[in-house]
Parts: structure tokens; C-alpha cells; sequence
């Protein structure tokens, strides 16, 4: 299984004066949903967004990407970048549409 998906579990512990500690996240967001979202995009065969990234570039620090992605997700300090668009053009030729091709990462 991918290292991904080995990250700690987030279970609460104790602090020095055996209180429980504190939430450290503020959204309760499974690392696993994460690494499910990338894999989806994988299997989609997914196309680089505004940043120029491929599957592959992405593939090359994975782990790690996938973890900022989590924690800023989880932190409540995640702004998605802007999409790319993309025309297409419609079915028997008449006209365009704009598809929007997000970034793998941000």
C-alpha cells in the first residue's frame, strides 16, 4: 500500500499534566479521501492544469504533496487555484464549449 496512506492517524493524546489535547485540526478530513480524490485523477487519466503539472511531475513527490494538500484541507487554509479553460468543440460541429481542467495540486 502506498506510503500515503500510512501517515499517523491522528488520535488524540495526552499533554504533560495528562489532560486530553486539543483538536489540531479544525475539519475532519480523512487522509484516505485524499489519496482516493488523487487516485481517481490518476485513473482518469487527468490533464495538466494552469500549473503545468503532469500526473507524472505530480507522481514524483506524491507523498508529500498529497500530505500539504490534507493539511490544508484540514487546516481550513486551502484555496483552490484557478482552472484552466479549455474549448471543445460540440457535437456535429456546431459551436465550442469550455471545459475546465483543474490543477492536480495546489
Amino acid at each position: 500500500m502506498p506510503g500515503f496512506v500510512w501517515w499517523s492517524t491522528g488520535i488524540t493524546g495526552r499533554n504533560q499534566v495528562n489532560e486530553p489535547k486539543l483538536q489540531d485540526k479544525p475539519f475532519q478530513i480523512s487522509k484516505w479521501v485524499v489519496w482516493e480524490a488523487f487516485r481517481r485523477v490518476k485513473a482518469n487519466k487527468g490533464a495538466a492544469g494552469v500549473d503545468e503539472e503532469s500526473i507524472a511531475e505530480f507522481e514524483a513527490d506524491r507523498d508529500w504533496k498529497l500530505y500539504k494538500i490534507w493539511n490544508r484541507l484540514s487546516s481550513g487554509s486551502y484555496f483552490p487555484p484557478p482552472v484552466k479553460a479549455v474549448e471543445i468543440p460540440k457535437a456535429g460541429g456546431k459551436g465550442v464549449r469550455v471545459l475546465g481542467i483543474p490543477t492536480v495540486a495546489a
